[in-house]
């Protein structure tokens, strides 16, 4: 007991005592979460760890102003809060915590309170600036839980819209650069009508177009915050000014764009807004899953499949067969899209499952909604790169589209759909031969069927 003594430091509560690592900037509430929340090997977003430490920051500012805190204590706050770079390695409770983060606002309390207590000449475990009555001041976790959350999810909206936008403009210059390359378009993976090749990389395009639009919007969703409504949204345990306007002093601090919600209860209670942007998000990894796996096909082979792109050999593709190359970096944004696809069942059943004035499972809502956008970040900047490198086989883009049967469909406009059914059927599905067959059987030579087909034509708007 000695030795452990040395080590460690003893706090103690209403509910007992217990030991300390007497380096570690958290105290007695937090050990008892290590205790009953195993770690799952999940880590809070950095941006969720700095809202957090902004909110406390700019709680003791208004406190001070207000006259309910000590001007010196409020100074120490303010200066541990700035010290969050350094002290985020104490915020260990894991995200999958219970008790609606309560384990995670005690925690960063904890650790404020001992670093404020540090400068002004204090030991740790002291507590001379207290974790509850100085740094929790007019606070609970259900408004400053919930609010960080809304923070990080707006700082990080940008990163992903600007990721979009990285990966968008990329296949647009492909776009151009591809767009007078003819090939086969395909429909339920088998051969359909002549498609530009850039037309193919346009479509990619204006799917991502269509999410940078949507995610852009649903940040003035997320803007509205609960902060100042303390435990369920009515502000018990806060002066009335303090209510108004912690979220004006929040926002100077943080210049993070939040607003006041127009109904506190409704904006602690009601975690929609987090459903409705993990939503987008999975719209976002649906289109880069389609985009990703599009990208493995046409690269397929590349000697006895489709083969119309050549992947870059950005990583060795066997420990056994030489030379060859894997579509890695598509199937590494594909695994990222099933795992946001994962995220947004429990997010919507979670956001869904509140009971009454409080949504228990915040912790599980907030740290998965932004594991999924740092996801859709990752895998948005690693497939612009990747298709920088791509590059188009023109030559077997043109044996296909000479081999496809499919070129015939405009025929039926001049002899009826069963007689060119019927004779690409007898043709064996071999283009040339059922060419032949038709204008032998039409009564016509084989260059004026061709001139009503057109092929270099097809891909026009309108064709017929």
């Amino acid at each position: 007991m000695e030795n452990v003594e040395k080590r460690y430091r003893i706090e103690e509560d209403y509910l007992g005592k217990e030991y300390i690592p007497e380096d570690a900037y958290y105290g007695i509430a937090t050990v008892r979460a290590l205790k009953l929340f195993p770690p799952t090997g999940e880590i809070f977003d950095e941006k969720f760890i700095w809202s957090y430490f902004m909110i406390k920051k700019a709680a003791a500012l208004l406190n001070s102003e207000l006259g309910t805190l000590e001007k010196s204590i409020s100074e120490t706050i303010i200066k541990a809060c700035d010290e969050w770079e350094e002290l985020k390695k104490w915020i260990v409770v894991d995200p999958l915590c219970g008790g609606a983060g309560t384990s995670v606002n005690l925690n960063i309390n904890e650790v404020i309170a001992n670093r404020a207590t540090e400068i002004i000449g204090g030991k740790k475990g002291e507590y001379r600036v207290d974790p509850y009555n100085h740094v929790n001041l007019h606070q609970s976790t259900n408004d400053t839980f919930v609010t960080a959350g809304k923070m990080a999810v707006i700082l990080r909206l940008r990163e992903v819209v600007d990721g979009v936008i990285r990966l968008q403009e990329t296949i647009q210059t492909k776009e151009k650069e591809y767009y007078n390359v003819r090939t086969i378009g395909r429909t339920q993976l088998m051969d359909a009508v002549p498609i530009m090749v850039g037309q193919q990389f346009g479509a990619w395009a204006d799917a991502l177009a269509r999410d940078r639009w949507r995610l852009n919007k649903v940040e003035e969703r997320i803007r509205s915050v609960n902060i100042g409504g303390t435990a369920i949204g009515t502000g018990v345990g806060a002066p009335k000014e303090y209510i108004l306007r912690i979220v004006e002093v929040l926002r100077q601090v943080a210049n993070v764009k939040i607003a006041k919600a127009e109904n506190l209860i409704d904006a602690t209670q009601n975690l929609d807004t987090f459903a409705e942007v993990h939503g987008l998000l999975k719209s976002l990894a649906v289109n880069l899953y389609k985009i990703a796996n599009d990208i493995r096909l046409l690269g397929s082979g590349p000697n006895t499949a489709i083969g119309e792109l050549k992947l870059p050999a950005v990583q060795v593709g066997s420990s056994i067969m030489p030379g060859k190359v894997n579509p890695v970096v598509p199937e590494y944004v594909m695994q990222n899209a099933l795992t946001v696809f994962g995220h947004d069942e429990i997010v919507s059943h979670a956001c869904a499952q509140g009971n009454l004035q409080l949504n228990q499972f915040a912790p599980v809502i907030v740290h998965f909604t932004l594991k999924s956008m740092r996801l859709l970040v990752n895998s948005c900047n690693a497939l612009s790169e990747y298709i920088k490198l791509l590059d188009v086989n023109s030559e077997q883009c043109k044996e296909n589209l000479e081999k496809s049967t499919s070129n015939l469909t405009p025929l039926i406009n001049y002899f009826g759909y069963e007689v060119v059914s019927e004779v690409i059927r007898q043709a064996g599905y071999d283009i040339s031969k059922a060419i032949e067959k038709l204008a032998e059987r039409e009564g016509i030579s084989k260059e004026e069927l061709m001139r009503k087909l057109q092929i270099e034509k097809m891909t026009g708007l309108g064709y017929v």
